[in-house]
């Protein structure tokens, strides 16, 4: 891999693994919370809700806190029938209420039996894969008797050859540990190596720009494609250059203006 475009990556993530972009970025979410369930609900909850702008993405999960009093987990576990009445007009996009009371449905599910939502993510027996931990997840999720078909959309599987953008997003999120106070280092049955890079439009635009991607198609061997590239440049934290990808392309719009460094 070439030594220039290691150094130049690293530049980047430097420059935008920082505190600075947090208000901007729908981390901003969880980084409104200091309770480990909290963080990890809002969190998945802002994942799941991130396409379109967000500013409205943010404003629509700040919405969603308040309709749960500001304390989504123990709104959640605590909460009374008659308490879902004002969550039945909640909506971004093709999310809605039905979806948004299934969520509180599995989370209260989850919460009763474990104490952090990695549970849901890593096997039984302990021998974690992204395939296997995201595929086993979404059937988690919907093993709930009367699970609604159309929420189904909303939690992404590598069986569906989906990238899993925004599950790997939120798994980036809870995983990572550095000093930077961007990602949360909460979970520990995970390891940074075993993550796999959110492949969304920018950082596929970019990295195809770099040659990090040749997969024509974009699903998940594309993700696992780029993932294992970036796995060159820093073994043991390949998915940190997420922000260097994502970074270049919503900040500098690399790949939209032809904008292109000499490596």
């Amino acid at each position: 891999m070439n030594e220039n475009l290691k150094s130049f990556l690293d530049e980047k993530v430097a420059q935008y693994n920082r505190p600075e972009f947090i208000a901007n970025d729908p981390i901003v979410i969880p980084h409104l919370f200091g309770k480990k369930q909290d963080i990890e609900i809002m969190g998945f909850w802002a994942a799941t809700l991130a396409w379109g702008q967000r500013v409205t993405i943010i404003k629509k999960c700040k919405e969603l806190i308040e309709l749960m009093d500001g304390a989504p987990y123990d709104f959640i576990m605590n909460h009374e029938e008659p308490d879902l009445k004002k969550l039945l007009h909640f909506k971004h996009r093709t999310f809605n209420d039905i979806d948004t009371l299934y969520f509180i449905a599995f989370f209260r599910y989850h919460y009763e039996n474990y104490a952090s939502l990695e549970d849901a993510f890593v096997p039984t027996d302990g021998n974690y894969s992204p395939f296997r931990g995201l595929g086993g997840f979404r059937s988690y999720f919907f093993s709930l008797p009367d699970h609604p078909h159309r929420t189904m959309k909303h939690v992404s599987s590598p069986a569906q050859k989906s990238t899993c953008k925004r599950l790997n997003m939120f798994l980036r999120w809870m995983v990572r540990k550095d000093d930077t106070g961007v990602d949360f280092g909460i979970w520990n049955k995970i390891k940074p190596t075993d993550l796999i890079c959110p492949c969304d439009l920018h950082v596929d635009r970019v990295a195809r720009k770099l040659k990090l991607i040749t997969r024509k198609q974009t699903d998940w061997q594309t993700a696992v494609e780029l993932t294992e590239n970036l796995r060159q440049l820093d073994p043991l934290d390949p998915v940190k250059y997420d922000f260097a990808l994502f970074g270049l392309g919503i900040e500098e719009r690399w790949g939209i203006e032809g904008i292109l460094p000499e490596l």
